[in-house]
């Protein structure tokens, strides 16, 4: 017997950059479907007076906090974009609490199902370091259009933006983890009705486990 039994039926979604993972989130969220967002989490687990946070300060330096007591995340950024063994303690603190967190309030949904959207599902380890997905939804789009929305949306130059999209796992590598595939390249309408198909085959799959 599964110890995730008592989760309700949960798809893990994800995609790089600029994909448009949060649009992809609102469309579910409007046919019903709980969301649960662990970039949301993410800033939560380091809030001022966390243990995440302490953790950060203690192993980084006050250099890495606000006048206000906030976590200064342009700082930090600055000091572990470069460095992979900064960026290996930053996200032993930070993960464990993420993933830990989005367990539970998968667990406490009481939707038709849970949609759990994880911007670095691949590289932080895909359905291990999440047993109790039982599908994963990858929001896919080819590196040119990233590009362009990134460079557009957030005023940077497109050396930059290929820096950020080679920092992420490779679009390779996501297709390789996903069960469903949302190419977000189209115009809305083929999106809705994409979410609306992939909606329909969630609620009947959740319908089915749930007789199982």
């Amino acid at each position: 017997m599964s110890s995730f039994e008592s989760t309700p039926y949960v798809v893990g979604l994800t995609g790089g950059i600029a994909s448009g993972k949060s649009e992809v989130a609102r469309r579910f969220h409007a046919l019903g479907a709980a969301i649960v967002d662990a970039d949301v989490i993410a800033r939560e687990v380091v809030a001022p007076g966390s243990e995440g946070l302490a953790d950060v300060v203690a192993h980084f330096g006050n250099d890495v906090l606000a006048a206000d007591g906030q976590l200064d995340r342009a700082a930090l950024r600055r000091l572990v974009f470069e460095n992979p063994a900064a960026r290996a303690v930053l996200e032993s603190i930070v993960h464990p609490r993420v993933r830990a967190a989005v367990e539970s309030q998968c667990r406490a949904s009481d939707a038709p199902y849970v949609l759990a959207a994880i911007p670095l599902l691949a590289e932080g380890g895909g359905r291990a370091a999440y047993p109790y997905f039982d599908r994963i939804l990858v929001v896919d789009v080819p590196i040119n259009v990233q590009r362009e929305r990134l460079v557009r949306r957030d005023g940077i130059s497109a050396g930059l933006a290929d820096g950020m999209i080679a920092a992420q796992a490779s679009r390779e590598q996501r297709l390789a983890v996903a069960d469903d595939v949302i190419v977000n390249t189209a115009e809305r309408d083929a999106l809705e009705s994409s979410a609306a198909a992939l909606d329909a085959r969630y609620r009947a799959l959740a319908a089915r486990r749930s007789e199982i």
